[in-house]
């Protein structure tokens, strides 16, 4: 048998694996696309700088990624060790980022809030909340309704329009009308506090 045809019946023979692991989950054939690609990339990694750990489990991470992902293998595409490689030289690039982000120390004084008075601090949100709360009372129904859709909900402008039935150009200007007398009501609690 000339080097060609071998090499022909090796890709016939693995895609024959990869397609029973698509197909029908095939538990044999993984382990024998499993044993066959294991070694060469940890050899791959390996080469690559990759620590033998970390080889190792970028290895599980791959094969996981193949046994879930089998079916979109496509032959006619690349071949089932071109398709492989490639999916491990991302899982190591992936690794090589998450690896170079620097951790984050908890204790770092920097991350550590600053100490408040927090009996005023704390008075002065709730004074505020209630404030808005009161303004928002002020408002047309209708607008204070979509006001609470859309910023204490959290709901697109698309969203209100659909669950209210009104066209979004409705609720896109009942809102900016809203917002604008929210901030004139807000703003006279704002001067009466400061006389």
């Amino acid at each position: 048998m000339t080097a060609q045809k071998t090499d022909q019946a090796e890709i016939d023979r693995l895609n024959d694996l990869m397609s029973r692991v698509a197909r029908q989950r095939d538990r044999q054939a993984f382990v024998a696309l499993f044993q066959h690609f294991a070694p060469r990339l940890k050899s791959f990694l390996l080469r690559a700088g990759m620590e033998a750990g970390a080889a190792e489990e970028t290895i599980q991470d791959v094969m996981v990624t193949v046994w879930h992902r089998a079916e979109s293998f496509d032959p006619a595409q690349a071949a089932v060790s071109t398709w492989i490689f490639a999916i491990a030289r991302n899982r190591r690039i992936d690794r090589l980022r998450r690896d170079r982000r620097p951790t984050i120390d908890p204790n770092d004084p920097a991350l550590v809030p600053d100490e408040a008075d927090g009996s005023m601090e704390t008075m002065l949100v709730e004074e505020r909340a209630a404030e808005l709360h009161r303004a928002i009372r002020e408002l047309p129904p209708e607008q204070a309704d979509l006001l609470r859709m859309a910023y204490f909900e959290d709901k697109a402008h698309s969203a209100i329009a659909a669950e209210r039935q009104l066209p979004l150009g409705t609720v896109k200007s009942r809102l900016r009308l809203a917002v604008a007398r929210l901030r004139k009501l807000m703003a006279g609690s704002l001067e009466g506090e400061t006389a």
